[in-house]
């Protein structure tokens, strides 16, 4: 039994240990530049040993994927309120640009929003959920956990693309925020927006 336990051991080294090789690649080079062969180098180990752990290069990337998932959850359910969480999030996304495009933008087999969604896709989704619900008055949490999440995503993807102003990041998170925060109301008048119920 021992050996066993020694064995498994092993394999979580190697798994481990290729996973932080992709994600050091990835966030140095791209993901272009994460190949089975480059992957095989880096590692020490030969390309059949890596296909012994991941089925493929779609498989390491999701793997990448889940690890910074969780680690994204853990950062906002750290967050104390709306704005310390919209920040944390961004955050995440341009210090690890590469976790992050493997997370939200590489194809994936990872299923969002369904029954089947991995725990620590839920736990991310519940944290910003949290963070939203006392603004929605009333209305559907679950779409406005949405909207304010996509408007986080497009904000990060956009910035890390160099298509918005960089001296304006706090502004358009903060403007977000109010939008969220002033749900049930027309964030700049403070009137009673139409129900669209």
């Amino acid at each position: 039994m021992p050996t066993q336990t020694r064995r498994e051991r092993a394999r979580d080294e190697r798994r481990t240990l290729i996973l932080r090789t992709a994600r050091d690649l990835a966030e140095s080079e791209g993901w272009d530049a994460v190949t089975t062969r480059r992957l095989a180098e880096a590692v020490d180990y030969s390309q059949p040993v890596l296909y012994g752990h991941f089925k493929n290069m779609d498989a390491i990337a999701g793997a990448v994927a889940l690890e910074g998932i969780g680690e994204l959850a853990a950062v906002l359910q750290a967050a104390d309120g709306l704005h310390e969480l919209a920040r944390a999030y961004l955050e995440y996304a341009e210090t690890h640009p590469a976790v992050y495009e493997a997370m939200f933008t590489r194809s994936t087999d990872l299923v969002f929003g369904t029954a089947d969604s991995p725990s620590v896709l839920k736990a991310a989704f519940a944290a910003i959920r949290a963070a939203v619900e006392p603004y929605a008055d009333g209305k559907d949490t679950e779409t406005l956990t949405e909207v304010f999440w996509s408007a986080l995503h497009g904000q990060a993807t956009l910035t890390r693309g160099h298509r918005l102003r960089p001296t304006h990041a706090q502004p358009r998170a903060d403007t977000l925020v109010a939008l969220i925060t002033s749900a049930g109301q027309h964030p700049l008048s403070g009137r009673k927006l139409p129900d669209t119920d």
